[in-house]
C-alpha cells in the first residue's frame, strides 16, 4: 500500500476479520511488504474464548479495544462487521414487512455496535495521517434510494453513515489529517450475498471488492467530515 497517505511502515487493524471481506483485507495487508504489523479481531477468534467479540455486547468492545491497544497505533482501522440477513430474517421489502424486534436487532448490528466500536478504537489510530474505515453500503444514501424497500438495512446504514460524518468532523478537530470513510464493498460473493446473489449482475470476489477498496483508500485526500466512496474510489452521495 504505496499511495500518497500511507507511503511506508503502517499498522493496520482489521475488525471483523472472520467475514469475507475482513479475510480478504488481512491476505491483501499480509502481503503488502510496507504493512509491519496486522492485528485482527473476530467473533470466532479461538484466542479469546471468554470474551469473544460481540457487536451486541458493550463490555466485549471496550475488552478487544483494550487488547488491541498493546499493537497500535495503526494507521488504518477497518470495520467490516455488518449484516443484512439477520437471525434467520433478511431485509423487508414493505412497510407491512416491519418488526419491532428485528428492526432492533437490524440496528444494534448496523449501527449501534459499530458506533461504540469507533469510540473504543478511533483513539487507536496513529498521530498524523491515518484512516478510519467502516463498511457500508450504497443503500445507505438517501439521495441514491429509487427503489425504495430494505427499511431496516437502509435506515441503520444511513444512521451510521451519519455517526460516520459527526466523528469525522469531532476527531479532524485533533487530527486534521485524520480521514473517516464509509466504504460501499460492492456485492460481494459472500454468506451476505448468497441469497439474493442470482439475480447481481457485477458479482465481485472478495479479493476484487478488497484490492479496488484499498486502492481508492490510499488516494483519498484528507477533507473536512466523511468520505463515502465505493470500491472503485468513487463519491457516493449521502
Amino acid at each position: 500500500m504505496n499511495g500518497n497517505m500511507l507511503l511506508t511502515n503502517y499498522k493496520a487493524l482489521i475488525i471483523g476479520a472472520g467475514g469475507a471481506i475482513g479475510k480478504a483485507f488481512f491476505e491483501a495487508f499480509q502481503k503488502d511488504l510496507f504493512c509491519l504489523h496486522v492485528e485482527t479481531i473476530s467473533r470466532s477468534d479461538s484466542r479469546f474464548e471468554k470474551d469473544r467479540f460481540d457487536l451486541s455486547m458493550p463490555d466485549s468492545i471496550v475488552k478487544h479495544a483494550a487488547i488491541s491497544k498493546a499493537g497500535g497505533p495503526y494507521q488504518i482501522i477497518v470495520d467490516a462487521t455488518g449484516a443484512l440477513h439477520i437471525d434467520g430474517i433478511g431485509p423487508e421489502k414493505s412497510l407491512a414487512g416491519l418488526q419491532y424486534d428485528h428492526l432492533i436487532r437490524t440496528f444494534q448490528i448496523n449501527t449501534i455496535g459499530p458506533a461504540l466500536v469507533l469510540q473504543q478504537f478511533a483513539p487507536l489510530l496513529a498521530a498524523g495521517p491515518c484512516i478510519y474505515a467502516k463498511l457500508s453500503a450504497r443503500v445507505g444514501s438517501i439521495t441514491d434510494n429509487r427503489k425504495g424497500g430494505w427499511y431496516g438495512y437502509r435506515s441503520s446504514k444511513a444512521a451510521m453513515n451519519m455517526i460516520l460524518q459527526t466523528a469525522a468532523l469531532e476527531l479532524q478537530r485533533k487530527n486534521p489529517e485524520a480521514m473517516i470513510v464509509a466504504l460501499q464493498p460492492g456485492t460481494v460473493r459472500s454468506r451476505l450475498s448468497n441469497p439474493f446473489s442470482a439475480h447481481v449482475d457485477n458479482l465481485l470476489e472478495p479479493e476484487e471488492s478488497v484490492n479496488g477498496m484499498l486502492t481508492a483508500l490510499k488516494m483519498l485526500t484528507p477533507k473536512n467530515g466523511a468520505h463515502f466512496i465505493d470500491y472503485q474510489g468513487r463519491d457516493i452521495p449521502w
